[in-house]
């Protein structure tokens, strides 16, 4: 069992910071992709304040597939460039959504969900995953989060 102690009111840098070397520590030396993922959403889950939902989607077959996930039972497969998760596995490029509901072509798994943001995970030049964060408050994720998310992308590059 891992016990982090992550204050969630140190600023967003700080706290991406200790976010980024506690998914780190639980990470590194595991091979198994899908158990990664799971503490790591576990991990943005508990530590992230506002979200309502937290996880992974999958590249499989040209689309994504739902991965571990913390949250609200979830949409089970994305076309590439449908909603928010399709279009930054297509694009290969983040999506920081102030007001999904705005968002051409928005996927709505939780009807609660007003502001998204995506990262593609990219590994030997191919998208392989997406990280979603979903939040109930319009314009959650600025440039922090963008800047944490991607750095934790990078990290579990071919490690998920």
């Amino acid at each position: 069992m891992y016990a982090f102690e992550i204050d969630t009111n140190t600023p967003k840098p700080q706290l991406y910071d200790d976010l980024h070397s506690a998914a780190f520590a639980l990470v590194d030396g595991e091979r198994d992709g899908v158990a990664n993922m799971a503490n790591v959403a576990a991990l943005l889950g508990q530590f992230l304040p506002g979200l309502n939902w937290a996880g992974f989607y999958r590249m499989v077959d040209g689309g994504l597939v739902l991965g571990p996930f913390v949250g609200k039972p979830a949409c089970i497969r994305i076309a590439l460039g449908s909603g928010v998760c399709g279009t930054a596995a297509a694009s290969g490029e983040t999506q920081l959504v102030d007001d999904v509901h705005a968002f051409p072509g928005h996927i709505a798994c939780d009807a609660a969900s007003q502001s998204e943001l995506v990262v593609p995970v990219i590994h030997e030049g191919q998208v392989t995953h997406v990280i979603d964060l979903d939040s109930p408050h319009p314009a959650r994720f600025d440039a922090d989060d963008r800047a944490g998310i991607e750095r934790l992308a990078k990290t579990l590059a071919g490690r998920i």
